[in-house]
């Protein structure tokens, strides 16, 4: 599979859906939501993701009947259940969950918040419902993070922090939503809430043919889907029989 090609298709499904949702919706009754609601109500956008990873996966010899992207419910330890965006569960085990997220304009600033919180309690959750048993296994789950941003002027900006009694550190000073956004990945991963993280820019435009950016390295795609195949070979390995 050439994993670039088929993560261009991907993108692109993400930006033509959400385009066609957002030309759709409403057309019966002439009433559409309010700004950009209405794209991103409609759900399906990030399919193209999960048949990707799906592919990706079935090759590294784990069977579809593993995966997967509908039955997606965890139980937690501070709420009762999440519905996860892809999960791996090979005989009773769960191998990998994966959380897809997207943040298009023209609202950057509280929904970068909101993304963040989410992202923050999702894996706190996970983690400590892990440590108490709830999946009745030893091996930690992979636990991955992937965010599509639209590289946008708004997204690209540098962006002033309030700072009415204390200083922020120093790195978030002056910085645009897209370094937010490769900073708060980068640590998610350096305090271990998730094994991998990715982070890819698509401005719209150019997204609609597939295209995108990485401005970083350690958020690559490879890197994610790397680590991601680690662990599945590992799964997939355990069920083969020795001798």
């Amino acid at each position: 599979m050439n994993v670039q090609t088929r993560l261009s298709e991907a993108i692109k499904h993400f930006w033509s859906t959400r385009t066609q949702q957002g030309q759709n919706q409403g057309s019966g009754t002439g009433n559409k939501d309010a700004g950009n609601r209405s794209m991103v109500t409609g759900g399906k956008q990030l399919d193209g993701f999960i048949e990707l990873f799906a592919d990706l996966i079935e090759e590294e010899g784990l069977p579809r009947d593993f995966l997967h992207a509908k039955q997606t419910t965890l139980p937690g330890y501070f709420r009762p259940a999440k519905d996860w965006d892809f999960v791996v569960v090979v005989e009773g085990e769960l191998v990998a969950t994966i959380e897809f997220k997207s943040h298009v304009g023209p609202s950057f600033g509280n929904n970068f918040n909101n993304r963040v919180e989410e992202a923050l309690g999702n894996a706190t959750d996970l983690h400590t419902a892990f440590r108490e048993g709830a999946f009745g296994t030893s091996n930690k789950p992979w636990v991955g993070y992937l965010m599509i941003l639209e590289e946008h002027e708004k997204s690209l900006s540098p962006v002033r922090v309030a700072e009415p009694h204390f200083s922020v550190f120093p790195e978030f000073s002056d910085i645009s939503y897209a370094r937010r956004y490769d900073l708060f990945c980068t640590r998610l991963v350096r305090e271990r809430l998730y094994d991998a993280a990715c982070l890819l820019l698509s401005p719209q435009r150019e997204g609609l043919r597939g295209g995108f950016n990485e401005p970083n390295s350690d958020l690559s795609f490879l890197n994610f889907v790397t680590s991601l195949q680690g662990r599945i070979r590992t799964a997939v390995l355990r069920r083969r029989p020795s001798g």
